[in-house]
């Protein structure tokens, strides 16, 4: 699929000398680089600082993604940038269908997927023994959820996703956020480990970070493709991060060991890929019968 400019993105002034001219020239390198270092940078402060643990520190992560947005936007297009994020803020109005997508998908998975895991594999999930006690869970997930996806999906497809969409297809686009998206939950996974010790560290680390995240970017990004939507990216991004952080809570206390701590991630990714060869099928016939 070929690329094409994205829904308002204000056209760039004409370069500059020194600094800002450097960063007019590479915009997404350096939002990824001033993200990575805002983000990975606050969390190291954290733990070096207090004897907070990671899970403690990774809660300040997602304000990379927004803050590195707001800056590079104010510091290459001034208020005009700023204005113009603001409006992409304010579009929600896209079609029921396109909510409908964006809400459900994640969550129908990923309960499926407990379901099967649950069965499969008795003891994955413990620690929650009252209503109340998973009500509190869910609770809590919904809002890590809504304040994660807003605050990432402010740098990632606000300003990362429609750079990139003018230099490259929807796939490729795609891919290079989601390997650069798992790449920056690293801190947030590196401690992943099997009690047991059959399954290798960094294998863990590896399927928890790009296992099933590529997929669901792949998602996202058609989604914005067809609706400029930057909420509803937001609200997409909600339900996978409130789904993860039940998941890894419930998965915490319980029993899980050996191949079971990968099979979750494992069948999120086969599913999320299985739509999302659908959704690039569909696409591309779509782009043929335009051409």
């Amino acid at each position: 699929m070929t690329a094409q400019p994205q829904h308002g993105l204000p056209l760039v002034p004409a370069a500059g000398k020194g600094f800002t001219s450097f960063i007019r020239r590479h915009q997404v390198p350096a939002y990824y680089v001033l993200t990575f270092v805002i983000s990975w940078g606050a969390m190291a402060a954290i733990v070096g600082a207090t004897p907070a643990p990671m899970a403690v520190a990774v809660t300040v992560g997602p304000l990379g993604p927004a803050a590195a947005c707001t800056v590079l936007t104010a510091l290459l297009e001034g208020r005009a940038g700023l204005r113009e994020l603001r409006d992409r803020l304010r579009k929600w109005r896209v079609g029921s269908r396109w909510y409908g997508f964006a809400l459900l998908t994640a969550p129908l998975v990923m309960a499926a997927t407990a379901a099967a895991v649950a069965t499969v594999f008795p003891g994955y999930y413990g620690g929650v023994s009252t209503p109340g006690e998973l009500a509190i869970v869910f609770v809590a997930g919904i809002a890590v959820g809504l304040m994660v996806g807003a605050l990432e999906e402010l740098g990632w497809s606000g300003f990362a996703l429609p750079r990139l969409r003018k230099r490259h297809g929807l796939f490729s686009t795609a891919l290079i956020m989601a390997l650069l998206w798992g790449a920056w939950h690293y801190p947030m996974f590196a401690d992943s480990t099997d009690p047991s010790g059959a399954i290798p560290d960094p294998l863990i680390v590896a399927v928890f970070l790009f296992a099933w995240l590529p997929a669901y970017r792949v998602l996202m990004v058609w989604v914005y493709d067809r609706t400029g939507s930057l909420p509803l990216a937001m609200l997409m991004h909600a339900p996978l991060s409130a789904g993860a952080f039940i998941n890894s809570f419930m998965a915490a206390s319980g029993n899980a060991s050996g191949i079971a701590i990968l099979v979750p991630s494992l069948t999120w990714g086969a599913a999320f890929w299985a739509i999302a060869a659908v959704v690039l099928f569909r696409e591309r016939r779509r782009q043929r019968e335009k051409t």
